[in-house]
């Protein structure tokens, strides 16, 4: 059972008093991250307006602990530790809570794996309070306003800077890498997936200029409504990384909202006829693709006439691929790309 939040709070409470004691590297501190670290301490105190407010950060964290979906990994690629991190539930291939890409990097780094926080009916407060972090990044988040409260009231959080999971790829490793002081390793690390993104994309010209819709919430046993990812998304923004254009279908009604969600109803198809590839969360027996060319009016859609879909198989962790993240990016761009250049290839 969770703790009720005014004991949360309480325990917060002094944990803030007791923060410059707890000082000290993680046990899974690599033997690299310190020195760079503390080439960043002239950086504090350090202050990051976002948001839910404005963050502070009075000196260098030693203790870093990230909620939501990969915050974790900024750090991570920067040779630092997590005392503590969101346990992944979507795209885990063996059930222990962590992604292949951060296993990967755990092991590369010789570290243990972190708590893990369990945030299945939301943010577990007592366990962020328990690894007694320094700093929390939720860059990339959801965070409510009470849970912003809630946090700070455990460690200086730095939370989205405009939107809830709205946050580009690029601004989740700048605001995370310059909460931790490593800021310039941030900036490498970006100048790095780019050089990275602009490589592959380069093996595959077919994909160059084409449009692209990302479809979401339509489920096999339901295509009447089609939604699809609007250009606040960082799924739709990747496209334009890989060389490939939003087409007005979706950038029309993006202007007009500040979701990342849109849905269309089905009687309108023909909207989406300036798509040139779709892809989209699938499942593993390809139901949602015989639904879609099965149904009187999503069969009309150009692009399932062609057959330049690409439906990102089930739960694994491919179909995370189209979400970009530090890690993931290296791990899953060459599959995902090539994907979507055979579908370019049905474009043609």
């Amino acid at each position: 059972m969770r703790t009720p939040r005014l004991r949360v709070l309480a325990l917060a409470a002094a944990l803030l008093t007791g923060l410059t004691a707890c000082g000290g590297e993680s046990d899974d501190q690599p033997d690299s991250a310190p020195s760079a670290a503390a080439d960043g301490s002239s950086q504090f105190p350090l202050t990051i307006e976002h948001a839910l407010g404005t963050t502070e950060i009075p000196a260098r964290p030693e203790r870093v602990a990230t909620v939501n979906w990969a915050n974790d990994e900024v750090p991570l690629a920067l040779g630092v530790v997590p005392v503590g991190m969101a346990k992944a539930t979507f795209g885990d291939d063996d059930g222990d809570g962590v992604l292949p890409w951060t296993e990967k990097r755990l092991e590369e780094l010789g570290a243990k794996t972190p708590v893990l926080f369990d945030e299945t009916d939301g943010i577990d407060f007592e366990a962020v309070a328990d690894t007694k972090p320094d700093v929390i990044l939720a860059s990339y988040s959801g965070l409510t306003e009470q849970d912003y409260e809630t946090l700070s009231q455990i460690a200086p959080v730095v939370a989205y800077p405009e939107a809830a999971w709205a946050t580009p790829w690029r601004d989740i490793i700048r605001l995370n890498s310059q909460a931790i002081g490593l800021a310039d390793e941030g900036d490498r690390l970006i100048g790095d997936l780019e050089q990275r993104i602009e490589t592959t994309a380069a093996k595959y010209p077919q994909l160059k200029g084409k449009t692209a819709m990302f479809m979401t919430h339509v489920t096999s046993k339901d295509v009447s409504q089609v939604g699809f990812y609007t250009t606040h998304d960082t799924r739709t923004q990747f496209f334009t990384d890989l060389g490939m254009k939003i087409p007005a279908s979706v950038s029309g009604p993006s202007a007009d909202t500040d979701k990342f969600v849109l849905t269309k109803s089905a009687e309108r198809i023909d909207d989406f006829n300036d798509v040139d590839i779709i892809t989209g969360y699938g499942d593993d027996k390809g139901e949602l693709l015989t639904a879609l060319k099965d149904d009187p009016l999503t069969s009309k859609l150009a692009a399932v006439e062609r057959g330049s879909l690409y439906l990102l198989p089930g739960t694994t962790p491919q179909a995370t691929a189209a979400n970009p993240t530090p890690l993931s990016i290296p791990y899953v761009l060459e599959d995902y790309v090539k994907a979507l250049a055979e579908a370019a290839d049905k474009a043609a």
